[in-house]
Order: C-alpha cells, then structure tokens, then sequence
C-alpha cells in the first residue's frame, strides 16, 4: 500500500529559502521529470534548486495548490546515480528509511523547515558532517536538514570573534582562522563538524588554553521547536545559552553562532608519536600517570603540552594478530621545549618513532585524526562505549589489551578496531566555574573509548556490543571511586541520562525545567536525549541488530 506525504513545494512555503529537496521514496516519474527539466542524467551531487525552481518544477502536479502528493512505495526510488552518494554515513547506525533530505544551502536565519516539518507532524533531525554513533538515532524516520553548505566563516572587524553558519567543520575553521593569524576551540579530528560536539560540550587540543569548544560561544541563532528563531547569549535567554553548551542537541537547531577567537601564538607546533610493543605497556601507563600527576595536572605546565592519546591497533607491518601501542604527543611550541615532558617516554624503548613540527591546522593529519584517517572514512561500522576517567589503572590496562588481542583472533573482520586513551590538557577547563554550563565532567581528565570497526555485517553486530560493553565496564571497575561519566558525544546510547548530563540532582532538574519551557513536545529526542523518546520508531535491541547497523546505506546521517 502507498504511503502518502505532503511535502510543501511553493515559494509561499519556504520563502527566499534556497534548498535541495530530495525525497527519497518519491515518484520516479516527478524525480525524472526534474532531470529532464534540467536536462541532466546524472545531477551533480551539491544539485542546488530554488524555492521558485522547485515550485515551477512541480506545478503541473501542484497546480494553483501549495503542496503535492506523492506515492511513497518502495519500488520508486530515483534512479539518479548520485542519489545514493549523498546520505552515506562515517558512523554506524544507519538511519532507517528516512523520507527526505533538505540540503541548506543559504538559510542563517530561516526556520520554515522546521515550522514546516511541525505543521505537517514529519519527525525532522538536523545534521551535519553524519558523525552521530549513538544508537538513538536509530529511532528517527522522518526528515533531514542537512546544513553542510553553511560554511560561513566571517572574522568580525575587532579580531575577537568569529561568525560560523551550522555547517563549519574542524578542518576549514582551523585553516581559514589561522591564515588570519587566529585559532579558536575546536574538536581534533579534521572532519568533524564544529557545532555537533560543541553543544555537548566539545573535547580538544586548545582545552588547555579556553576550555572546552562550548566556553567559546557568545551567541547561538537557535530554531526552536515550534520554528521560532531565537538568539542565545549570556544576556538573551541566559538559562538556554547555559543549557546550549553540554546539552545543545535538545533544544534546537543552531543555524549559525558567534564565537571567540584568539592570536595564534607560535607558528608550529611540535609532535611526536611512539609505537610500543605489549611487553611496555605496564611502563607507558606508569610514565602516562606521572606525566598528569595521578590525575592531578596542579605543578605540570600542561597547557602547553596540549593533548596526548594513545590507542591499541593493529599495524600489520609489525603483527597480524597482536595489538600495538600507539602513541602521539602535541606540543605548542619548539621541540627544545617539549622535551622534558618526553624524556620519560624516550626512555621506553619503542619500534619506532617520528617527530616533527607543522603548523597546528596540519596537527590533526600527524597525528591520527586527519581526513584520511579511519574516522574519516564512511560506511564502517564503528560501535562506541566510553568511559572517563582521572589516572589510569595499569592492571585494567592490561587487561584490556588482552581482550583486544583474544577479540581480534576470534573475529579477524573487528581487526581495524581501536582502543583509544585520550589525555587533555585541563588549566583551562578547571579555571571555569563547572556551574556556568550544562556540560556536567570538568574534572575527568582522561577519556577512553572504544571503537569496534568493521563492514557492515549484522551477523557481527551482537558480538561488536558485547566486546565494546566489556571493554566500557572493565575500565569503570578499575575506578570504583568515580561514579561512571559518559562523553555524551562518545556514547553508545544506553547509558544513564547522569553518565552523560551529571549526577548533581540540579542539574538534571534545571534541563528538564528547560525542555518543558522550550521543547514541551520533546521533538529533539533522537541524539541522547534529556527525556527519552517515548514514541521511538523501534526497540534498543532492534536498533543495533541487523537492519540498522548492518544496513546498506538506506539511511543517512546525523
């Protein structure tokens, strides 16, 4: 039986609006008769239409009417050859059978979409860069809003902020900031949207010096649930902009925002990277724990020494079967200075080592987490569980280990899979007051997570949890002293609302407060919400097996 949707196609609907409106499952005949219009048969992937195209586009089918109705079965897909190239995901779960994908092209201040998608009850999900692993958002079918077009980035004239539409990632901000002479916080892998991890806080290697990506913000242009466009700032709906930064992803879509930027300071960065074999693991994770004084950074100068993380991975080169250490280190400054925060680790005798310094938009790239690094790539299963931490329990770490080893020879398909240990700077998150946002874990140090990495196969999927569940619930044993705490952008889904917003009753009660003030209907509930949804698509079990993340790339990302 068809499906029936009324998609609005009129310039009366969506404005000055410029957009892609792609329907997944819309009559063949309309998508090919678009193609003849422009005489095309196979559109460019960045295919660009106006609101007025898309409305003398679709006038025969609409007439004098501001909406058509299109069959939505199954059988008629577009046959375009691009079509299946636009929604591929980096990260597991795929997205099941969503109707639509709205591409963004010019709309820093427009929220019709979303009023839109309201007014016609179609469940909606802004994205990105589709670097959302959390299994939540398998419970979404409705439309996309993709904003990857609004790359905005516009340097104010008294050099202390910057102005970024929702669509900006870590690469181009670092480039264009610091050909100005410029840096701002950002998250470390090159191509990782700016907006998706900051609203959840945001980890990164300038934490040291402002804090997490969140402490940046001076404004947000936010779009409401009820299609309200807003600002949010310290003066303008304070209690929101506090809720913004470490609770971001549900209260609204931020369509553009304004944030600090700061001199760039030294004109490279030094780096270095090691690979141990097993036999020194005991003696890296002590050196490690020295290095940050027990969880204490108090008496190190850390802020220089920006971020370290370290990963078991298998490099065929040097073993098939057996895990590696892996470790870099990022210093802003010359190597001379670096040095003495090294000496302990050169002491380890490593398989090898490289060094050098590059300016710090070329950082990522030197050290793992570039473009053409493994997060980078797409359509590869990646199953997450986090866990943060203050030292690291050296017997925890040989344990785990030695279960990556066991799980890689019972499993040779799980063999991109990483562990990683991530070691940030943090003079600069501690010196802010942890009641001044919602993101809830100023005093975890050290994050650790998890990737089990493999093609899409759901007869792996069960087995991918159970290793990665493992692996989570092996690194809180060894703190029993700490509650465990879950970087809401690492987490795999299942965790406690606490874990990932804090344990503090307040801070729990202030959200809640705040979603019932702006999100009564909970409408931003797919990515580790506040209040659960409580009308999901389907199951938790069934949003990891089979269909979802095993699917071929019938759904596209956050």
């Amino acid at each position: 039986m068809a499906r029936l949707y009324r998609f609005a196609v009129s310039s009366a609907i969506f404005g000055n609006l410029s957009l892609v409106l792609l329907l997944s499952h819309a009559s063949t005949d309309f998508a090919n008769s678009l193609a003849t219009s422009w005489q095309a048969e196979q559109l460019p992937v960045n295919w660009a239409l106006s609101s007025r195209q898309i409305a003398m586009s679709t006038a025969p089918m609409t007439r004098n009417s501001a909406a058509a109705q299109l069959d939505m079965t199954p059988s008629s897909l577009p046959r375009f050859k691009w079509w299946f190239s636009l929604p591929r995901r980096r990260m597991s779960p795929r997205l099941y059978n969503p109707l639509s994908l709205l591409l963004l092209k010019k709309a820093y201040a427009d929220s019709k979409q979303v009023e839109y998608a309201n007014t016609n009850g179609i469940p909606f999900l802004a994205m990105a860069r589709r670097h959302g692993m959390t299994s939540t958002l398998s419970e979404f079918d409705g439309m996309q809003i993709d904003m990857s077009l609004l790359d905005k980035i516009e340097i104010q004239p008294d050099g202390k902020s910057v102005v970024l539409g929702g669509g900006v990632f870590a690469k181009n901000i670092m480039e264009k900031l610091w050909n100005a002479g410029y840096v701002t916080a950002s998250g470390s892998t090159s191509c990782v949207g700016l907006l998706g991890p900051a609203l959840g806080g945001g980890r990164g290697r300038l934490e040291g010096y402002y804090g997490v990506v969140s402490d940046s913000f001076l404004k947000l242009n936010v779009v409401l649930a009820n299609g309200t466009a807003i600002t949010v700032s310290d003066t303008e709906h304070p209690d929101l902009f506090w809720a913004m930064k470490g609770a971001g992803h549900n209260f609204g879509v931020v369509t553009s925002l304004e944030m600090k930027i700061y001199p760039r300071g030294v004109d490279t960065w030094y780096y270095k990277t090691y690979i141990w074999t097993q036999d020194k693991l005991e003696a890296v994770f002590e050196a490690s724990n020295n290095f940050h004084n027990d969880g204490n950074h108090a008496g190190h100068h850390l802020k220089e020494m920006a971020f370290n993380m370290g990963s078991y991975t298998i490099i065929p080169d040097i073993s098939e079967t057996e895990g590696v250490i892996f470790w870099s280190f990022v210093y802003r400054g010359s190597k001379e200075e670096a040095q003495p925060y090294l000496d302990a680790f050169d002491a380890i005798e490593a398989v090898s080592t490289e060094d050098g310094n590059v300016p710090y938009p070329e950082i990522p790239g030197v050290s793992g987490t570039g473009m053409n690094s493994a997060l980078c790539d797409y359509g590869l299963n990646h199953v997450h569980y986090p866990a943060g931490l203050k030292v690291w329990n050296v017997t925890t770490q040989r344990q785990i280990y030695d279960l990556y080893n066991e799980k890689i020879a019972e499993y040779p398909e799980f063999q991109r899979t990483t562990v990683n240990m991530e070691d940030y700077s943090h003079e600069g998150v501690n010196a802010i007051d942890p009641d001044t946002s919602a993101y809830p874990w100023r005093d975890r140090g050290l994050l650790s997570f998890i990737a089990v990495t493999y093609d899409p196969n759901p007869s792996l999927d069960e087995a991918a949890i159970a290793w990665a569940k493992e692996t989570r619930d092996l690194w809180n044993a060894g703190a029993p002293d700490l509650l465990p705490s879950t970087y809401v952008n690492y987490a795999h889904g299942d965790e406690s609302t606490e874990s990932m917003y804090g344990y503090e009753p307040w801070r729990l009660e202030k959200l809640r407060g705040l979603k019932a003030q702006y999100d009564p209907d909970n409408l931003f509930s797919y990515y580790n919400p506040i209040i659960p949804n409580l009308n999901p698509r389907s199951t938790h079990e069934e949003n990891f097996q089979g269909r979802n993340i095993g699917a071929k790339s019938r759904g596209r990302g956050q």
